[in-house]
C-alpha cells in the first residue's frame, strides 16, 4: 500500500540547477527507469519506482513526509505523475479526448513545470505556497508537483467551492497526512483538473482543445469559462503549460532528469502555435468502461494494493470492482454505486466483496473501512469487520 523505501533505478542523477543570469543548466541522465520494451501506449510505464497509493507512511509526521518528498529526483517526480495517469488512463483518455498516452504524460509535466519546475530547484515534490495564514485556511494554499490546492480535498473549509463532480476518482479528506503526500497530491491535482473539465463541457459547452485549455485555467483561477482569444491570461498559463509540454514530448525528455521552466528560451519555438501539436481531441463526459489493470514491474514485498486474499470460495473481501486487488479504487467503486446505482452498479460478486463493515448491505461505511485499510488502520485479514470494530 505504501512506498516506504523507494528503489532508485540505475545511475540516474538528480538534476542540478545553477543560476547564471536568467539561464539554468541541468545535469541529466538519458536512462529511462522503465523497461524500454514496454508498449507504453497500452500498458503504461509500469511503475518502476514501486510507488504505492501513498509516497510516505500514513502515520509519519509532516516533517518526515516532507523530507521524503524533498529527496525525490526530477525523474522520480515524473514517474510519480505517470503512476497516477496510468491508474486513471481510461478516465483521462475520455475526459481529455487525447488518445496518445505520452501526450497526456507531457501535459502534466507541463503543469508541473509551470507550477513547480518539476522539483528541478532541488526540492523534489516538496513545494508549498500560500501557507502563511495557517494550514488549510487559504484557498490558494497548495502543495506538491502540481501545486494542488486544499480546495481539491473533501472536508476542507465549507466556504470553498466543492469539487464533488468526479465520482470516478476517490476524493481524500483534507489532513496534513494527505495534503503533504506527493502521490496523493498528484492524485488530487489530476482530479481537480477533471473537476474543471466537467464544468467546461457541461456548463460552458466548450469543445476540443478549449476544454483542456479551460480546465487548466480553472486549475489556477477557479474559473474555466472561455473569455476570448485576446485574454492574455491564456498565454501566461494554459498556453505556456502546453508549450512546455510540447518541449518535453518533442525533445525526448519524458523519462530523464531534464526539465524546463516558465519563460525558458528553449521552448520558444513551441510558443507560437502552442496547441497545434495536440490532437484534434474530443473531450467527453461519456461513461467510463472498466479496463484491465495496468501490468506493473513492482518487486516490493506483498502490499495491500496487490493482495488477493480469498476468504471462502470466490469472495475477496474489499475487491468491489473485481479487478483482483484491494485498493482505494474499491472504495471509490462503492461510493459511485451508492451515488448512482443505475450508472455504477456493482456486479453481484462485487457487492458481496464490498460488504466489509460487519453490517449487512453495502453502504458508505464499507467505503470508509477500505479507506482505513489503505491508511493502515485495518489489514485484509481483519475483513469483514465485526460490529464493534467500526469507528
Amino acid at each position: 500500500m505504501m512506498n516506504l523505501h523507494k528503489r532508485i533505478i540505475g545511475a540516474a542523477a538528480a538534476a542540478v540547477m545553477f543560476i547564471s543570469g536568467s539561464a539554468f543548466q541541468t545535469a541529466a541522465s538519458d536512462e529511462m527507469a522503465h523497461d524500454p520494451s514496454r508498449d507504453v501506449q497500452n500498458e503504461g510505464v509500469g511503475n518502476p519506482f514501486n510507488y504505492g497509493e501513498r509516497n510516505t507512511p500514513a502515520d509519519a509526521s509532516t516533517e518526515e513526509i516532507r523530507r521524503i518528498n524533498h529527496e525525490m529526483s526530477v525523474q522520480e517526480v515524473k514517474y510519480a505523475l505517470y503512476k497516477e495517469i496510468d491508474e486513471h488512463w481510461e478516465l483521462l483518455r475520455v475526459r481529455l479526448g487525447e488518445e496518445e498516452r505520452e501526450k497526456v504524460y507531457a501535459l502534466f509535466l507541463g503543469v508541473g513545470s509551470r507550477e513547480s519546475t518539476l522539483g528541478g530547484n532541488g526540492d523534489g515534490a516538496d513545494i508549498e505556497t500560500a501557507f502563511s495564514q495557517g494550514f488549510g485556511v487559504s484557498s490558494a494554499h497548495a502543495y506538491g508537483t502540481l501545486q494542488t490546492a486544499v480546495t481539491a480535498f473533501k472536508d476542507c473549509d465549507p466556504t470553498f467551492m466543492p469539487e464533488d463532480n468526479v465520482p470516478e476518482m476517490f476524493q481524500y479528506s483534507l489532513s496534513e497526512s494527505t495534503f503533504y503526500d506527493a502521490i496523493i497530491s498528484n492524485h488530487m491535482g489530476i482530479r481537480k483538473i477533471l473537476h474543471f473539465v466537467e464544468i467546461a463541457i457541461n456548463e460552458h459547452h466548450l469543445e476540443g482543445y478549449q476544454v483542456v485549455r479551460a480546465s487548466l485555467k480553472g486549475f489556477n483561477t477557479g474559473w474555466c469559462d472561455y473569455t476570448g482569444e485576446n485574454d492574455g491570461y491564456y498565454a501566461n498559463y494554459p498556453d505556456e503549460i502546453i508549450a512546455l509540454a510540447h518541449w518535453y514530448y518533442d525533445e525526448g525528455h519524458l523519462y530523464d532528469n531534464e526539465f524546463t521552466w516558465t519563460t525558458d528560451k528553449r521552448a520558444d519555438q513551441y510558443r507560437s502555435d502552442p496547441w497545434g501539436w495536440w490532437s484534434d481531441c474530443k473531450p467527453s463526459m461519456a461513461a467510463i468502461q472498466d479496463a484491465p489493470p495496468v501490468t506493473t514491474t513492482t518487486t516490493s514485498p506483498a502490499e495491500t494494493t496487490s493482495t488477493t486474499t480469498v476468504n471462502g470460495g470466490n469472495t475477496v473481501y474489499g475487491d468491489a470492482n473485481l479487478d483482483g486487488k484491494v485498493t482505494i479504487a474499491d472504495a471509490t467503486a462503492i461510493l459511485q454505486h451508492i451515488a448512482n446505482r443505475d450508472k455504477f452498479e456493482l456486479k453481484p460478486q462485487g457487492a458481496v466483496n464490498a460488504d466489509v463493515d460487519g453490517v449487512s448491505g453495502v453502504t458508505a461505511n464499507d467505503a470508509l473501512v477500505l479507506q482505513k485499510l489503505d491508511a493502515g488502520i485495518y489489514t485484509l485479514a481483519e475483513l469483514p469487520l465485526g460490529l464493534n470494530d467500526v469507528g
